[in-house]
């Protein structure tokens, strides 16, 4: 489960194991969870987040993409 990036209490992560998927990046803060597509950014899923918490997370999905979608290439190897 490579981290990505850790901004405050949040931690930016994909799973080993997530290659046949479309890239994404899954963030995490306590029991909080949601799920980003990065092209284009979108949620794909989340629990526990309230919707204000959503809007500050897809920013920062945005002004990280070009990071997350290196590392998610990087790994991945594509």
């Amino acid at each position: 489960m490579p981290t990505v990036l850790r901004i405050g209490g949040y931690r930016f992560f994909f799973f080993s194991n997530e290659a046949g998927e479309p890239s994404h990046i899954h963030i995490q803060e306590g029991k909080k969870l949601a799920k980003f597509w990065l092209d284009p950014v979108m949620i794909a899923s989340s629990s526990n987040f309230k919707a204000f918490e959503l809007n500050q997370l897809e920013k920062l999905v945005i002004e990280n993409k070009e990071l997350l979608q290196r590392s998610w290439n990087g790994y991945f190897q594509f």
